[in-house]
């Protein structure tokens, strides 16, 4: 189901973040279904930055700021006046979390608490979204999918300040936000490739890097499995949880937004897609993979967005990679960043729902979930 025009035409829309990769492409969004956008943010952390690449009516370049810094966001919210707010600024890079775990915690734990309390000071605001991730889960390595009554936890300090701010989420939205009418969700989303991501440390973007200046590819885990799917998989997702939760609050919660459970995929499979899509391109792994410990398999039971939502995947792995590398490719050519971003989304709109896989395909995963026992949770 498609964000729906009729109710985000003209509504007062605050996002935080909304100068990174995944905030650009939501206040593009936004904007073309015809919502005011405030937004709160860090300048963009690369050069270049598809929030940069935007037109500046589509990407607002007012409301620079940080989530740290509580005086400034309450103030930014109090002039907003919004009716929805998505939180999507955060520190988001694992490897960086290792180098800079108090500004990780500090950013995304105190930084969702600062916009909670904020929300709390203004009326009119309907529903909240903080945007989280699927490592926000106690990782046991384990062969099936995460659903979302899992145990929290987190081993690096990205995922364990991730799985804190599902926390504080829960604690204003029972605390405080519930009885003055506002819903409050988190979404926790898998691996996320698309055009105009130029962050460090992710694989699309190191490989067009590399690419590019006609270098073979670093590759650290390659047998590494993730849920990875295209951004606007999980930007639709987030839509769609807020307009149901401004028309039935009681649907405030956490959600996984993902591929199709099984759907999964390594890091070698991706890569050898982005290389056919690119039309060149190597990749190799070192025998010396030391570094910051990281998951070697994570995957997300989406089965409360599907049935509660109607939030259908639509573009698999395949078509998730092409689209992402003819991006990058076309940008390269000198193609509007605009007209590259506007054509991804109408054709996502535009496409259809893919048929769920039978259990006879993926007998080993439905059995997985069926007969898992359920597991003691520190959860929202």
């Amino acid at each position: 189901m498609n964000p729906d025009p009729a109710f985000w035409r003209g509504k007062r829309v605050f996002v935080t973040g909304h100068t990174g990769f995944k905030g650009s492409w939501l206040a593009l969004w936004l904007n073309r279904l015809g919502a005011s956008v405030s937004g709160y943010a860090l300048p963009a952390a690369t050069p270049p930055s598809l929030h940069a690449l935007l037109p500046a009516g589509v990407a607002p370049r007012d409301g620079l700021g940080d989530v740290r810094d509580e005086a400034a966001l309450a103030a930014a919210v109090r002039r907003a006046r919004p009716e929805i707010v998505l939180h999507l600024a955060a520190q988001p890079l694992v490897r960086a979390s290792y180098r800079r775990p108090v500004e990780t915690f500090a950013t995304n734990v105190m930084g969702t608490a600062h916009l909670l309390e904020a929300v709390r000071g203004v009326e009119g605001v309907r529903a909240v979204v903080i945007v989280t991730t699927d490592k926000v889960y106690r990782n046991l390595e384990w062969a099936y999918p995460y659903r979302e009554d899992d145990a929290l936890g987190g081993h690096d300090p990205y995922s364990a300040s991730k799985a804190a701010s599902e926390l504080v989420a829960a604690s204003y939205r029972d605390a405080f936000l519930a009885d003055t009418g506002v819903a409050v969700a988190t979404a926790r989303a898998g691996n996320v490739i698309g055009g105009g991501d130029w962050s460090e440390d992710r694989l699309i973007p190191d490989a067009v890097r590399a690419w590019q200046a006609q270098q073979p590819l670093t590759i650290r885990r390659p047998r590494a499995v993730r849920p990875w799917q295209h951004v606007l998989e999980p930007l639709a997702g987030y839509l769609r949880l807020a307009e149901r939760l401004c028309a039935q609050p009681s649907l405030a919660g956490a959600y996984n937004f993902g591929p199709l459970t099984g759907e999964a995929a390594t890091v070698g499979e991706v890569i050898e897609l982005a290389a056919q899509a690119y039309g060149r391109g190597q990749w190799h792994c070192p025998d010396d993979t030391a570094g910051p410990h990281e998951a070697g398999w994570l995957a997300l039971e989406v089965a409360r967005a599907r049935t509660a939502l109607a939030v259908e995947p639509r573009w698999g792995l395949k078509e998730s990679v092409r689209r992402s590398l003819h991006w990058y490719r076309r940008y390269g050519e000198g193609a509007s960043v605009m007209a590259l971003c506007e054509s991804d989304i109408a054709d996502f709109e535009a496409s259809a729902a893919r048929p769920t896989a039978a259990p006879a395909q993926q007998p080993a995963q439905v059995r997985a979930i069926i007969e898992r026992p359920a597991e003691p949770a520190l959860q929202p």
